[in-house]
């Protein structure tokens, strides 16, 4: 038998780094998983574990490293820990850091006092990193997005066969929930000003664009953040279709002037695809989960 790929590492690692400025304190609320690879074969086949920084050895660096060198941004925090693990043990050739960032808002209060937060109910921002002691890759992105245009949105002229029940429309709701990833050229950026402005870019596009299908918004909302961004190479995008469908209101004698509509969670449309820089290569999977 051959071993294949492998990995391993400490998935999940949940960390909450407290700044304090005097009174005023900020928030990073993190959830860090750590894989990684290398000289692996012996404790796969014979047990050996000589090779194995242990699991819980990577929990602890995760936590030491926010105390040591605070968390800049997910990004940031994520090559210091790739950097790390692969320069300092000889044994491990590549690693891969994944990074979901949970966003809290300030309570503002009356006097000095800025240490209450409520946790927003917005997107989940992410970072992956993978570092293998040459070369860098790192994909930038946000998930549970949700967007709703209220009208500029149709969709009129597609295939009808025997099984097509559904009417065409020239005025609909349209909603999302954006999941995207986007590729950087470098490993040395501006972190959070880049990602405001590609979430900046995602919206505007969505919010701006009369839409003709799902696939035209989405190809302007990549597209939109490869021309703000000159850092990034290429972007993914998932975009569930959640609709909205008109409720019948008739049997009560009423009519519905595209003013009540029923929210449908499931079964939905799911609209992917990938918006390249000219010349660029595709890396981010078309499965995002084998990322």
């Amino acid at each position: 038998m051959i071993l294949g790929q492998n990995q391993y590492g400490k998935a999940e690692n949940r960390i909450v780094r407290i700044t304090r400025e005097g009174s005023t304190h900020h928030i990073k609320d993190l959830n860090v998983s750590v894989a990684l690879t290398g000289d692996m074969t012996d404790v796969h086949l014979s047990g050996s574990n000589a090779n194995v920084l242990t699991t819980d050895t990577t929990k602890n660096t995760v936590f030491a490293f926010a105390k040591e060198h605070g968390i800049a941004s997910a990004e940031a925090f994520g090559i210091l820990l790739a950097r790390h693990f692969v320069t300092k043990q000889p044994t491990i050739h590549s690693a891969r850091i994944r990074i979901e960032e949970y966003a809290w808002e300030r309570i503002e209060t009356p006097g000095p006092k800025r240490h209450s937060f409520v946790r927003e109910g917005r997107e989940t921002r992410t970072a992956q990193i993978r570092f293998d002691g040459t070369t860098w890759e790192i994909v930038s992105g946000l998930k549970d997005l949700t967007v709703l245009n209220s009208t500029d949105s149709e969709f009129t002229g597609y295939v009808k066969d025997r099984y097509t029940t559904l009417p065409e429309t020239r005025d609909r709701v349209l909603a999302t929930q954006v999941h995207a990833r986007w590729r950087h050229s470098t490993h040395e950026a501006d972190w959070d000003g880049s990602y405001r402005q590609s979430r900046e870019d995602l919206l505007t596009a969505f919010a701006d664009t009369y839409s003709l299908s799902l696939q035209q918004t989405l190809h302007r909302m990549g597209s939109r953040v490869l021309e703000n961004g000159p850092g990034i190479e290429e972007i993914r995008l998932s975009l569930p279709n959640r609709h909205h469908f008109l409720v019948d209101l008739e049997p009560f004698g009423l009519k519905n002037d595209n003013e009540v509509y029923y929210a449908a969670d499931r079964p939905y449309g799911l609209i992917e695809a990938t918006i390249l820089r000219d010349g660029a290569e595709p890396r981010i999977p078309v499965d995002m989960t084998n990322l």
